[in-house]
């Protein structure tokens, strides 16, 4: 037009639109969806425009490419968007070109992919024709950045586009891990169990040297969490050249203690080389409850939690005798819980399975099992099929264990979920469940996931304070709750925001 007409056009807001390179484009119902374009070879260059915009706040980066296809690009392209999304923290949509583009000189393969922080949620096939679809979790995106210590957010050269769109509750494609902690892939597993034992036994390898200890302490209850400790143990000593008889094990039977967890413990020492001392706790706690006037036909939290620190000062004692240091059981979920005895079973010199969550436990002693010549193997396994328990009350009238931890607590499946959706990712409650709804459809009823997540919150909260003073222990996942690591929280953090929450849900 004339230039009276383009002063015309620029006077009036209705027909000015945004022009120009690295615009940013914000949903202003959900601000943390916001979006920036690159053009085909934008994502090759050294200096790409998407570093500009997810550093400015764009958490989805699209591209509308016009990629030929030869001989190894399709990898080379999948490797440079996998780590673009990934060192930018970002969702990346590649759109490319395919069916109809002209093969004068070229053939275009039509190669789309959707990704998510270093990960493919979606990729059709080459040649193939119609749309790709992807779910893409933008808050998600946001939480990765504000833990991340590496990314570092700009202020963006021009305020964002904003547009508008109705936000709807749409059906999730995207697949949701029951077992967050635990690869499903067979292969993976079995490299990040060998990688985790190393991680662990190297810590406490470490920690051995620096004090010249040749002597360890561990209370093996013949469960799961003792089991991993003395585990760990042998692959300490092992690497520092110790003598295994420096592994004192030690079983404590009290009141609960059955013949099948005191049979493997016996199995467990004997077969690793370990020193193996049993020392009966039930005439001590006897005398303590005489002591307190407690009385012990009542099986109450007093009733249990002495046998807990009885055994705890046994082993401790034992380590000021021998010149060891006592290593910790507890586990992951056990501390989110807060199922330990403070100050008791709580507390250790060295806690080696601080940031193993039980269901990883499970696959590490699993995994430690198909190492191991038969004998061992088959009490290791046994060990697998026992209930889990503290064993603190009185088993069944046929022996049997009669206190099963996931009956009291829940299942560590849905607490272990809970977990890595509450520490790794900030997620709010309502989101846990609609995922956690997903990830185990046919498993666990709605009423039974949100039972247990409101269990969850419960607990998770109220006992903050024994994770307030939480020993030394290697942290070996994204995941801690060591108060001197990545975990802030104070001891009397309020709840009701998160209960709030959680009222607000149905379980329909």
């Amino acid at each position: 037009g004339t230039p009276t007409e383009m002063r015309t056009l620029r006077s009036h807001p209705e027909y000015a639109f945004p022009f120009g390179a690295k615009l940013l484009f914000s949903c202003v119902e959900m601000p943390d969806f916001t979006f920036g374009v690159e053009i085909c070879e934008d994502v090759w260059v050294a200096d790409t425009p998407s570093v500009t915009m997810a550093r400015s706040g764009a958490a989805l980066i699209v591209n509308l490419s016009c990629s030929d296809e030869i001989i190894g690009k399709e990898d080379y392209r999948r490797t440079i968007l996998k780590a673009k999304s990934g060192s930018l923290l970002c969702a990346y949509a590649y759109a490319d070109a395919g069916f109809g583009e002209s093969t004068q000189d070229m053939v275009f393969a039509g190669h789309d992919l959707i990704l998510e922080n270093g990960s493919i949620l979606a990729e059709s096939k080459l040649f193939a024709q119609g749309i790709l679809y992807g779910d893409i979790d933008v808050q998600r995106l946001a939480e990765e950045r504000r833990r991340s210590n590496t990314f570092q957010p700009i202020a963006p050269a021009s305020p964002a586009v904003p547009f508008s769109m109705e936000l709807t509750e749409s059906r999730l494609d995207r697949f949701v891990d029951a077992a967050p902690f635990v690869p499903s892939n067979t292969a993976e597993r079995t490299q990040r169990c060998e990688k985790i034992l190393t991680l662990q036994a190297m810590g406490l390898a470490t920690r051995l040297r620096h004090i010249g200890c040749k002597t360890a302490v561990v209370g093996l209850s013949g469960g799961l969490d003792s089991t991993l400790a003395l585990i760990v143990m042998v692959h300490a000593f092992r690497i520092c050249q110790l003598d295994p008889a420096g592994m004192l094990a030690v079983t404590m039977p009290c009141f609960g203690t059955t013949d099948r967890t005191y049979q493997n413990a016996c199995r467990l020492a004997k077969a690793y080389g370990a020193t193996l001392r049993e020392i009966p706790i039930q005439d001590s706690v006897r005398q303590h409850f005489r002591d307190i006037g407690h009385d012990e036909s009542v099986h109450d939290v007093t009733y249990e939690n002495s046998q807990a620190r009885e055994r705890t000062q046994v082993l401790m004692d034992l380590a000021n005798q021998t010149g060891g240091i006592v290593i910790g059981t507890g586990d992951l979920s056990e501390l989110a819980l807060g199922w330990a005895t403070y100050n008791g079973d709580h507390m250790s010199m060295y806690a080696v399975n601080a940031s193993i969550p039980k269901t990883l436990v499970r696959y590490l002693v699993a995994h430690e099992a198909s190492q191991t010549e038969p004998a061992l193997s088959a009490v290791l396994r046994d060990v697998l099929d026992t209930p889990v328990s503290p064993e603190l009350l009185p088993p069944e009238q046929d022996g049997t264990i009669a206190q099963k931890t996931e009956e009291l607590v829940g299942p560590y499946a849905l607490h272990d979920f809970f977990l890595y959706y509450v520490l790794r990712l900030g997620f709010a409650p309502h989101k846990i469940y609609r995922l956690a709804k997903l990830a185990f459809a046919g498993t666990y009823d709605n009423a039974t996931i949100l039972k247990w997540l409101k269990k969850f919150y419960w607990r998770f909260f109220s006992q903050q304070f024994k994770r307030s003073c939480l020993p030394d222990g290697p942290k070996v996942g994204s995941v801690t709750l060591s108060p001197r690591g990545d975990w802030r929280m104070p001891s009397d953090a309020c709840v009701t925001l998160w209960q709030k929450d959680l009222e607000n849900l149905s379980a329909e």
